[in-house]
């Protein structure tokens, strides 16, 4: 398979990718969206609050990971980080993940962000000095994500929003389903600039629907936060 690196430049390497996998539906599509293409994604690749054993910054439980893991095939690589995680102590643990993947025979390093610049610039300055290049499936460009949303709710995503910004978005949002229709004007629909965080139970990459139950909600920070459990 021919594939671009973000360079523009075209590589003819046999792909093999490590994909970067926050539980939420926009890991999901990428996925999705490398499968459709015949891309070979060998694992996916979390950060864990090694401190409460969650998936940093959605907030959801190891074991609605591992479930995950499951109903799409696939491995997860774990990294750990403390907490609080100065950013040279969370660059030295993913550059050790990176060398993993690079004895591991991969290739690419993709993500699934959509349209922020600097958040594609960081990624692409991480990996410049590796051997993995980085692929960004899901990428516009754009700020308007609504034929986005739409193209994810229309092909059967399903997610459950598991953390609010308090300072973007109304906290009783919190645990609520996530449905693009049903977002305040501003929001944009993908959360893309950190609005809210989901954790995604359903959708084309997925075997089975993985069943979730809300528990509490708390605020942290300036972030609300609902607890997911594993549902019968």
């Amino acid at each position: 398979m021919l594939l671009r690196r973000a360079s523009g430049r075209p590589t003819l390497r046999p792909v093999r990718v490590l994909l970067s996998w926050s539980t939420g539906k926009d890991s999901a599509w990428a996925l999705h969206s490398l499968r459709a293409q015949g891309v070979e994604v060998v694992a996916l690749l979390s950060t864990i609050n090694e401190t409460n054993g969650r998936v940093a910054m959605h907030g959801t439980r190891r074991e609605l990971l591992q479930a995950q893991a499951a109903a799409v095939g696939l491995p997860v690589w774990e990294v750990n980080l403390p907490d609080p995680c100065p950013n040279d102590e969370y660059e030295r643990r993913m550059l050790q993940a990176v060398e993993r993947a690079e004895e591991a025979g991969v290739t690419h390093v993709a993500f699934g962000d959509v349209f922020l610049e600097d958040v594609r610039a960081y990624r692409e300055e991480m990996l410049r000095p590796t051997g993995l290049d980085p692929l960004f499936p899901i990428w516009l460009g754009s700020e308007d994500t609504t034929g986005l949303a739409e193209e994810m709710s229309a092909a059967g995503v399903r997610a459950t929003i598991t953390c609010v910004d308090a300072n973007q978005m109304d906290p009783r949002y919190a645990g609520r389903p996530w449905d693009p229709r049903e977002l305040p004007a501003g929001v944009d629909p993908v959360g893309e600039r950190g609005e809210f965080h989901t954790f995604c139970w359903a959708g084309p990459v997925f075997a089975r629907p993985i069943p979730v139950s809300r528990g509490a909600v708390i605020e942290r920070d300036g972030f609300w936060w609902a607890d997911l459990t594993p549902g019968d």
